[in-house]
């Protein structure tokens, strides 16, 4: 990962997104400036229009002159109007393409992360980015990319046509506005701040709340509503300071710049009806200076607001960075071997691994060999290293020291796709998404028959509840259709013997059903274990017995290893674990 010093700045970042665009939005910068230079030749037709008049009221008024200028006038401000509309829908459809460039940046980039990563990161912070902070983007581009156009195209074109109109009152209007200035940028040097915290707090808003969405039956079986809210109410506070702040310092601008505005516009009102009076300008020259002068008063309130935007552009792009700058696994498109399937000889060698930023191993110096077509259980107290053993194997996270073989091959030679494809896995999260009973089961594998979900639901003891439900297999899987959490367990179940990979991983796969379907679930896990390596993590001993060889850990290393019966006869740390157990359930 780039060190902070060797990254380019946000918005130099930002504009590289908008690359490909920039020969449309340079056709809505050149009509938003087009619009901007018609709608300035109004107040100089207006002054010939006023003259006119003036002369025509002692002379006779030129009707023929006066509708010409007036036709011309309609027609500059309805091609203004018209070229303004263009530059809104080009824009429009720019940020757009921006926003969805930056979404699936952030998508394939949550592909490529590490799991410590996640195990690190609020979930609901990490769609804050994806969603607030991606649409605060698009947004803000959306409102001051054209509005700064137009405000400097209105400033420098309106400067251009007060000097040649009249100097002594561009002078006059220039140092009225150079206070606005100087105060504008003041307020967006303070402001800033504020805009980074409101972003940060509202993604910590979205991880509050999605925490306790995701665990509000344990919120409320302990009575947590009111702690939980406490917290809320602290990080929603913190939320409405900073936005307030933010938006009182922004919200400045606005009233200041009509202030100095208005000042201007006095200013020159005064020294018009001097140089009107002593003949140095004429009527119309005061009737166009009035105009030009809101023309250009008008795009410092303009500069305000898009400077806003951009603020909290800034702010939320900052943290889009930040995640797609986070450090990615390790590229493995150079790996050519590959394993189109596996016998299952696993070897374990010398295996270490530490969290990050932890200085206990959580596995020591674990080694084993396991055979082809061997049941290995591996049993221990809670925080043995049971479940990270299995996270290495499958390479969600990566050693620290040693090596792990599958039939001879480093699995550090293998990608993790590979790695995945040769495992069928049950692991103690079950994850359902959203779509039917039989997409969840035949998830990301084709060439499935209805024969084969049926026969796999059978053996798990789930296909009679399925059928009871609204349309079967096609029953769409949502918050409305409430399954229990063993329910959910065999579903996951089925969807491993489904997938019919070489080797099986069963982290606690009836930890969260009834002892008869257990029973039920246990005798077809025998029948898909035949003839594959398995690895079984198990607490209830009971269940795995008939196990080839069972792997006692404790402190990340193995303290004993054999059958069921061998470790029973030492009478170690093994029996006293099972006779507890047993001790237990009777």
């Amino acid at each position: 990962m780039k060190k902070k010093s060797d990254q380019p700045s946000t918005w130099s970042r930002l504009l590289q997104y908008c690359r490909s665009h920039i020969p449309v939005i340079l056709i809505a910068v050149i009509s938003a400036a087009a619009g901007t230079i018609l709608t300035l030749l109004g107040p100089d037709q207006l002054s010939e229009l006023t003259d006119l008049i003036t002369a025509g009221i002692a002379t006779g008024i030129d009707l023929d002159a006066v509708t010409s200028i007036g036709f011309f006038l309609i027609f500059i401000y309805a091609l203004s109007a018209v070229l303004s509309l263009g530059q809104g829908l080009i824009m429009s459809m720019v940020t757009q393409k921006v926003s969805r460039s930056l979404r699936s940046d952030l998508s394939r980039k949550m592909n490529r992360l590490p799991i410590s990563y996640y195990n690190k990161s609020a979930t609901g912070d990490i769609l804050s980015r994806v969603t607030n902070d991606v649409d605060t983007i698009g947004q803000a581009l959306n409102q001051s990319v054209g509005t700064l156009v137009t405000a400097i195209a209105l400033f420098a074109g309106s400067m251009i046509m007060m000097f040649k109109t009249n100097v002594i009152m561009t002078l006059t209007g220039i140092a009225a506005t150079l206070i606005g200035f100087g105060l504008m940028s003041v307020l967006m040097k303070k402001s800033q701040k504020y805009f980074q915290s409101q972003q940060e707090f509202l993604g910590k808003i979205n991880g509050h709340v999605e925490e306790v969405y995701t665990g509000h039956t344990v919120v409320k079986a302990y009575n947590g509503e009111a702690q939980m809210r406490e917290t809320f109410d602290s990080l929603n506070q913190s939320l409405k300071q900073s936005v307030f702040k933010a938006q009182f310092l922004s919200g400045l601008m606005m009233p200041l710049m009509t202030f100095i505005g208005n000042l201007g516009y006095v200013a020159v009102c005064v020294v018009g009806a001097v140089l009107a009076i002593n003949g140095s300008i004429s009527f119309g020259v005061i009737v166009a200076f009035i105009m030009y002068v809101r023309f250009f008063t008008q795009p410092l309130a303009q500069m305000a607001q898009a400077a806003q935007n951009l603020q909290a552009a800034s702010a939320a792009s900052r943290r889009v960075f930040e995640f797609l700058d986070a450090e990615e696994m390790d590229n493995e498109d150079h790996k050519k071997t590959r394993l189109v399937t596996a016998k299952g000889h696993v070897t374990f060698e010398h295996v270490q691994f530490a969290y990050e930023e932890s200085e206990n191993p959580v596995i020591k110096d674990f080694s084993t060999e396991v055979q082809p077509g061997q049941k290995i259980a591996i049993v221990g107290p809670t925080g043995a290293g049971k479940t990270t053993l299995i996270n290495l194997l499958i390479r969600f996270n990566e050693l620290t020291g040693g090596e792990i073989y599958i039939d001879g091959s480093p699995i550090s030679s293998l990608t993790r796709e590979n790695i995945h494809d040769l495992f069928c896995m049950v692991l103690q999260d079950t994850w359902m998404f959203e779509g039917t009973v039989r997409e969840n089961l035949v998830y990301n594998k084709t060439g499935v028959t209805d024969a084969e979900i049926e026969a796999a639901c059978r053996s798990v003891g789930l296909h009679h509840f399925i059928q009871t439900l609204s349309h079967g297999y096609d029953t769409v899987l949502s918050d409305k259709v409430n399954l229990s959490a063993g329910q959910k367990q065999q579903l996951t179940i089925a969807r491993a013997m489904l997938k019919n990979a070489p080797m099986l991983i069963l982290d606690e796969a009836t930890s969260s059903v009834d002892t008869r379907t257990e029973l039920l679930i246990q005798q077809a896990m025998d029948k898909l274990m035949e003839g594959r390596t398995s690895f079984v993590i198990a607490h209830r001993l009971s269940t795995i017995k008939n196990a080839d060889v069972i792997l006692v850990l404790k402190d990340g290393d193995i303290l004993e290893s054999g059958s069921h019966s061998e470790l029973l006869a030492k009478n170690g740390f093994y029996a006293e674990l099972y006779n507890s157990q047993f001790e237990q359930a009777s």
